[in-house]
């Protein structure tokens, strides 16, 4: 019991010792230096969509009207424009740059359907549509969507979208929703992708 009570007593006998010369006073440090908060000073938020994680933006290398019907919302990490439409706002329009190749992006779109992959040689007979002045290739799925990322697969959905290799690589637009929003839509998605201008650098 008496070892117990020495050695605290012993630390405490030290600390004024610690910092300073014998005859010294320590002096008071002010720190005034300042930062701006960021997402990492937020708490972490469970159940969150892809739009909250990644809300780090970048400036996108295209631009496009907002077409009539779509809700324009806050662009994130990986989505350079980003919309949402449907009467209840279920449905999804974004457009990215993305790695890889046409076909890899194009079978990795069919995957989230639970549909086969193509080759390059069956692209050459899908449709095509205007992008800015490039020219992508159409993609269309319907079923079981899963969008990965720990997000729940959705039935009953829709996949309208363009590929096209543009200026800065690869350029994806995709839309998803419910089928008869994405049906509903799907002229639109194609008057949007030939609105696309890429900005001047």
């Amino acid at each position: 019991m008496k070892a117990s009570i020495i050695l605290p007593l012993i630390a405490f006998a030290l600390l004024p010792s610690c910092g300073s010369e014998k005859g010294e006073t320590m002096e008071e440090v002010v720190v005034t230096e300042t930062r701006r908060e960021t997402m990492r000073d937020m708490p972490p938020r469970l159940h969150a969509t892809s739009d909250e994680r990644f809300r780090n933006s970048r400036s996108s290398p295209v631009s496009a009207p907002t077409p009539d019907g779509w809700l324009q919302v806050p662009a994130t990490e990986f989505r350079l424009l980003n919309y949402r439409f449907g009467d209840e706002g279920a449905g999804e329009v974004w457009v990215s740059l993305a790695g890889g190749g046409l076909v890899e992006n194009l079978n990795r779109w069919l995957g989230q359907f639970s549909l086969d992959p193509v080759d390059a040689d069956t692209l050459e007979t899908w449709g095509k549509v205007p992008v800015g002045d490039y020219e992508g290739i159409w993609v269309e799925a319907s079923g079981t969507y899963s969008p990965g990322m720990g997000q729940a697969p959705r039935g009953e959905q829709a996949l309208a979208g363009v590929i096209v290799e543009g200026e800065d690589g690869l350029l994806t637009i995709k839309m998803v929703g419910p089928i008869p929003d994405v049906q509903a839509q799907k002229d639109a998605l194609k008057e949007f992708a030939a609105s696309l201008e890429w900005k001047q650098p």
